[in-house]
């Protein structure tokens, strides 16, 4: 079985300024699926309705790549074909895909991480150009390294059931392995804020394995 990289808990907790939130996880998600390139970027571990193994296919009722856990800390080439079936990124050529997220009753969020490829632009895959939540459009700022990032949007002050996620592709491609939610009541009352983490570092990787398998610009 080929390894994928996964961020420990504790690793989690590095990146993100949802260490001191706790996790609100959805009960489903819909989509259109991945696209085709040189590998497959399918949501293929999706456990809904729909074909999941063909490109922009419409998926619904069901939980998959987005929430199962494993963050990638490599770019797509890396992580995807190479190592099998089963990688860790959904990817979207040539549209702003938008997910849909819901928890099955009205939930408080008050930050989201969106965890997204970077790779300068190789093989047309960039980090996004901005994020939609909920209608309101958040700008990214791209920082020079090419690794893949952890985008935090702080202090949203959701009270809401359903949300829904636009990804805003810079290149042709934009490419999303893990989108996680968080509950900190100390955010009330502040204004929205979107952070870039880089996803590398030696310590950190120490941290990092699990197995996965994927078929896959």
């Amino acid at each position: 079985m080929h390894t994928q990289s996964l961020l420990s808990a504790t690793a989690v907790l590095l990146f993100s300024s949802m260490a001191q939130a706790a996790i609100v996880t959805p009960t489903s998600y819909d989509l259109l699926n991945g696209n085709s390139g040189s590998y497959n970027y399918w949501d293929d571990s999706y456990t809904g309705t729909g074909n999941k193994q063909q490109d922009g296919a419409a998926l619904s009722g069901g939980l998959g790549d987005l929430t199962d856990g494993v963050i990638a800390t490599q770019n797509w080439n890396l992580v995807e074909g190479p190592r099998g079936p089963h990688g860790p990124y959904v990817g979207w050529a040539n549209k702003n895909p938008t997910v849909n997220f819901h928890f099955g009753s009205v939930v408080n969020v008050d930050s989201i991480t969106v965890y997204a490829d970077d790779s300068n632009g190789y093989g047309g895959v960039s980090a996004p150009s901005s994020i939609t939540i909920n209608g309101t459009n958040f700008s990214v700022t791209d920082p020079s390294s090419a690794n893949p990032l952890a985008l935090t949007f702080d202090n949203l002050n959701l009270t809401t059931a359903d949300i829904d996620i636009t990804f805003n592709r810079k290149s042709s491609w934009v490419f999303v392995s893990e989108v996680s939610f968080g509950n900190n009541s100390a955010s009330a009352n502040a204004v929205p804020v979107p952070a870039a983490t880089w996803l590398f570092g030696s310590g950190l990787l120490g941290l990092i394995g699990v197995s996965r398998r994927k078929s896959s610009v």
